[in-house]
């Protein structure tokens, strides 16, 4: 088992330098961008600033990408169905996945994840469609994973967590435009 597994996740399609700065060192990053074709100089420089910075850093959908560049490890998004040989991996190589049903939880325990986010939990300005709290806690409760909660978490509805016994959650915005929100929230996480 890994020693370090984060709690806090923050999902980025670029680099902004400024903004991951000001970030607690306990918010891991991870890098999705599916629209760039070319994100090598990009991954790069954030490799190379996280490094620097002590900061975990995850590449999304990318397992080959993620290895070459010797990342903290990778993340499959719910439609990436590749079945991974852990062998190629350092013991360190961390594997999260995301999930939105039963079937892609145990798609992901095939995929050998360490952490499974289940989204959405609530709706968002882009998903209308959401687990909600009860469907997250059935979800949560059919694997032995630890779970992160994902999608359209705010201001108004962060304590909420509180009632699904999560391991961590995950955000752009919140993260983003309402660090100063979550400050306290980290300390718990």
């Amino acid at each position: 088992m890994h020693n370090f597994l984060p709690k806090i996740f923050y999902f980025i399609n670029s680099f902004d330098e400024d903004c991951i700065r000001k970030l607690d060192k306990k918010i891991a990053i991870i890098y999705r961008n599916y629209k760039k074709k070319d994100i090598y100089a990009d991954l790069l420089k954030i490799k190379n600033f996280c490094k620097k910075d002590s900061r975990k850093f995850y590449l999304s959908n990318n397992v080959k990408l993620a290895i070459e560049l010797k990342l903290n490890g990778v993340y499959l998004p719910s439609f990436n169905k590749q079945i991974i040989d852990k062998k190629i991996f350092k013991s360190n190589f961390i594997l999260l996945g995301s999930a939105h049903n039963v079937n892609q939880i145990r798609l992901k325990e095939k995929q050998g994840v360490d952490i499974i986010f289940l989204s959405s939990l609530f709706p968002s300005k882009n998903k209308k469609k959401f687990l909600g709290i009860n469907r997250f806690k059935f979800l949560a409760s059919q694997t032995k994973q630890k779970v992160i909660a994902l999608g359209g978490i705010n201001e108004k509805n962060i304590k909420k967590l509180n009632l699904i016994n999560c391991y961590g959650f995950a955000s752009i915005s919140l993260i983003r435009d309402n660090y100063n929100t979550i400050k306290s929230l980290i300390k718990k996480y």
